[in-house]
C-alpha cells in the first residue's frame, strides 16, 4: 500500500500550491530545494490532471483550506497523507505555517513524527449523479455536496429520500448534505450543527428553507441520501465548492459515505476545538 504510514518512507511527495499567494510560492521553492537535497522526487500536476498524486508517499497543500480540498480530489483512491501548510487565514485544515515546513519534513525524513503529530482519516462523501437521460456522474468530496438555485429570487423544490423513504420536499434556497469535516464550512452558514471530525455523520443541511421544518439532521453514515430535483426549476450541483453540473427536474443526486478515506499529517496538538475556539474569538477575556 502506497501512502505513508510510518515516518521516515519519504521517497516522493505531492506539491498542490495556491498560484495566488505569494507565500505558498516562496514555500514551495523551499520545498523543492529541501526535495532535491534529500533526493525526493517532487510531482505537482496541472489543475485538469487526473489522479495525479496515485504514487507518492505525502502530499503537501501550500494555501488555505480551499488548496486542502483540491489536493484531496487529487489523490483519488490512494492513500498519501496531505500535510496542510497555511498560507493565509487560519484554516480548519491546515496545521502548520509557511516557516515550519522545512523542519517538519526533515523530521519525517529522520522517522520521527514531528511534535507529538499523527496521521488522522476524514470522512469522506460519495456522490452519485444521474440525470433523466441516464447519464451517471460519480464525484467525491470532503467537506459536502450542495444543490442550489439556479436564478434568484425563487426557490426550488427539493424532495429528500432517506433509505428509499420519503422524507420530506424542501422548498429552499438550496440543501446541503455534509461530512463532519465540512460541517464548519457551507452548512455552518446555513446555521447547520458543528460536528467534531473525528464522527462519521451525514449533516443535511437545508439553505433558507421556506416551511416550518427547518433544522438540520445528523444521520448515520451507513444512510443514503436521496435528493430528486421536483417543479419546474433546475438547480446548480457543487461538490467542496466547485460547480459540477446543472441538475433538471427529475435528476437525482444519491449521496453516501465514501468506502475511501481522506488521511491528514496533523502536527501538533492543536485540536479542532482550539481551532473552533480561535476562529471564533471564544478565548477568555
Amino acid at each position: 500500500m502506497r501512502g505513508m504510514t510510518v515516518p521516515g518512507e519519504i521517497t516522493s511527495l505531492g506539491l498542490v500550491v495556491n498560484p495566488e499567494r505569494d507565500d505558498a510560492a516562496v514555500a514551495a521553492s523551499a520545498v523543492r530545494a529541501w526535495a532535491a537535497t534529500n533526493g525526493v522526487v517532487v510531482v505537482q500536476p496541472k489543475p485538469a490532471d487526473d489522479g495525479a498524486f496515485v504514487a507518492v508517499d505525502l502530499v503537501v497543500s501550500l494555501g488555505g483550506d480551499g488548496t486542502v480540498l483540491r489536493a484531496v480530489q487529487m489523490i483519488g483512491d490512494a492513500t498519501a497523507p496531505v500535510l496542510g501548510v497555511n498560507c493565509g487565514t487560519l484554516g480548519y485544515l491546515t496545521t502548520i505555517e509557511p516557516d515550519e515546513v522545512i523542519d517538519v519534513l526533515d523530521e519525517v525524513r529522520r522517522g520521527s513524527m514531528p511534535r507529538g503529530g499523527s496521521v488522522v482519516e476524514r470522512m469522506l462523501l460519495r456522490v452519485a449523479v444521474k440525470t433523466s437521460d441516464g447519464v451517471t456522474h460519480t464525484l467525491r468530496g470532503l467537506n459536502e455536496m450542495v444543490v442550489e438555485k439556479v436564478e434568484s429570487g425563487h426557490t426550488v423544490r427539493l424532495e429528500v429520500a432517506i433509505d428509499d423513504d420519503h422524507f420530506a420536499t424542501y422548498s429552499a434556497d438550496g440543501l446541503i448534505v455534509a461530512t463532519p469535516t465540512g460541517s464548519t464550512a457551507y452548512s455552518l452558514s446555513a446555521r447547520g450543527p458543528v460536528v467534531s471530525p473525528a464522527h462519521r455523520a451525514l449533516v443535511v443541511t437545508p439553505v433558507s428553507p421556506h416551511m416550518l421544518f427547518d433544522r438540520a439532521l445528523v444521520l448515520d453514515p451507513r444512510q443514503t441520501v436521496r435528493v430528486t430535483v421536483r417543479g419546474h426549476r433546475s438547480v446548480s450541483l457543487a461538490v467542496d465548492g466547485l460547480r459540477f453540473v446543472e441538475l433538471n427536474p427529475g435528476d437525482v443526486v444519491e449521496v453516501t459515505a465514501d468506502p475511501h478515506v481522506a488521511r491528514f499529517l496533523q502536527v501538533g496538538k492543536r485540536g479542532f476545538h482550539q481551532i473552533l475556539r480561535d476562529k471564533f474569538g471564544l478565548g477568555d477575556d
